[in-house]
């Protein structure tokens, strides 16, 4: 009998620098650009590299990205997806998100980012994107859908549902996240948001 991918162990480890400056992690960054495991953040002197990044992450990560995607067609939202890009704010922070959209039409920023925790660090991952001010982060961590919304006085504070999609409940999202099939999960969240 297998192990539900989810429930298997972690791998990933994460190290976490202090004192770097912003030259210090630009030449880290330059020595490890054409390493596609290792994943660097920076925000303010403190960087944090994660390696490898595990089976886990990257499954939660395609999952949560195609049903969204199903939410969105099946809903005729019209989006473009970003992928995983660098967001920089130079001298101060540096961070990749896992995945990330456009709604509407495509903009230089996304508008909403989306983060899958496995391993815990010692950054505040919202203020990695401030700068930049992407108006809704999503974090996935421990079978749970936290999603902030960037308010009136530039600060993130958690809401229950995505201002992009008011109708759409994240435990709704999680059932399906946790499903033992990705095709199976897919289609058959088609058939639960069509209800």
């Amino acid at each position: 009998m297998s192990i539900p991918l989810l429930d298997q162990p972690i791998q990933e480890k994460l190290v976490t620098v202090n004192d770097v400056s912003w030259d210090e992690f630009k030449a880290i960054e330059a020595q490890l650009k054409n390493n596609r495991n290792v994943r660097l953040s920076y925000l303010s002197g403190i960087l944090e590299i994660i390696s490898p990044i595990g089976e886990k992450h990257e499954y939660v990560k395609r999952t949560l990205s195609y049903l969204l995607e199903a939410y969105m067609r099946e809903l005729g939202i019209r989006f473009y997806g970003r992928g995983g890009f660098t967001l920089e704010e130079p001298g101060y922070a540096s961070g990749t998100p896992d995945e990330s959209y456009c709604i509407g039409t495509n903009k230089e920023m996304p508008d909403i980012v989306i983060e899958i925790i496995v391993t815990s660090g010692t950054l505040d991952r919202k203020e990695l994107f401030k700068p930049k001010k992407v108006p809704e982060v999503w974090f996935w961590k421990s079978d749970k859908i936290n999603i902030f919304w960037l308010n009136s006085v530039g600060e993130y504070e958690e809401v229950n549902r995505s201002g992009f999609f008011p109708n759409l409940d994240p435990v709704l999202l999680l059932k399906y996240i946790g499903h033992p099939d990705q095709y199976d999960a897919v289609n058959e969240f088609v058939q639960a948001i069509r209800k």
